[in-house]
């Protein structure tokens, strides 16, 4: 019995749709290297500027190109950036955290190379000078277990002139008064909104905190949040989770 040919065309086709699923393939891959790739906030760190459960879209070419803009994070260590250049205080960034490049971290940059900064009783000073503070209301903090708590909020300016809200949960946190941090070159300082609840440059690695923050770490900026869902809803029945959507900050910027 002799097998049957395949005819040209069936193999032309076969060969056609392995190339549009590779194709497919690549432009992806380029796309979350070069242009943008989408993160969810997992933890209340950076309330009330971002909620557990939203969906970020992370733009990476504002600060140029190291091997952790990549997917896999292949490539050589480097003190450097392709098209490198340094953030702006007041980005929000997301960064592959130092001692565990596994996990990825956001956090707002306060800090940049050479700053010196301190918390006194509660208020950020850099180089030297406090940042000006204005009371905002109070609102309610959610912690990762959905309790929910009640937090003073107030509007930070930094010396550029950028604004953003924090959140206070105590008069006198833990992080509230520390030492004078002098950042590296190369390096950048950064801190969670929700000062009284992250684990940020004011905590060193070895207690769980995140350090100083290489340049090269840098995934990249902050600039929307794309969508939002309440993820304490995944305990309750399925029929209850259209609920949790936060249409309200779908597509809206984050600064």
């Amino acid at each position: 019995m002799t097998a049957r040919p395949i005819p040209h065309q069936e193999t032309s086709g076969w060969r056609r749709q392995v190339r549009d699923i590779a194709l497919t393939l690549v432009f992806v891959l380029v796309a979350k290297t070069v242009a943008a790739e989408p993160y969810y906030v997992p933890s209340s760190s950076m309330e009330p500027t971002l909620l557990i459960g939203d969906e970020l879209l992370t733009t990476k070419y504002p600060y140029g190109y190291s091997r952790y803009s990549l997917p896999m994070a292949v490539g050589p260590a480097s003190v450097h950036r392709l098209m490198e250049s340094i953030p702006k205080r007041g980005d929000v960034v997301v960064f592959r955290l130092p001692h565990d490049p596994s996990q990825t971290y956001v956090k707002r940059v306060v800090g940049l190379p050479g700053d010196r900064l301190q918390m006194q009783d509660g208020r950020l000073l850099i180089n030297g000078a406090l940042t000006p503070l204005r009371p905002d209301g109070i609102a309610q903090a959610e912690d990762s277990n959905g309790s929910l708590r009640s937090a003073a909020r107030f509007v930070e300016t930094l010396p550029d002139g950028a604004e953003h809200p924090i959140f206070k949960l105590f008069l006198s946190g833990p992080l509230d008064n520390t030492p004078v941090y002098e950042v590296p070159a190369g390096h950048l300082f950064v801190m969670g909104d929700n000062r009284d609840n992250s684990a940020d440059s004011r905590m060193s690695p070895s207690i769980g905190g995140v350090g100083y923050v290489p340049m090269e770490n840098l995934v990249g900026r902050v600039d929307a949040v794309i969508g939002s869902w309440d993820l304490t809803l995944a305990k309750k029945p399925v029929w209850t989770w259209p609920e949790g959507l936060r249409l309200a900050r779908f597509f809206s910027r984050v600064q």
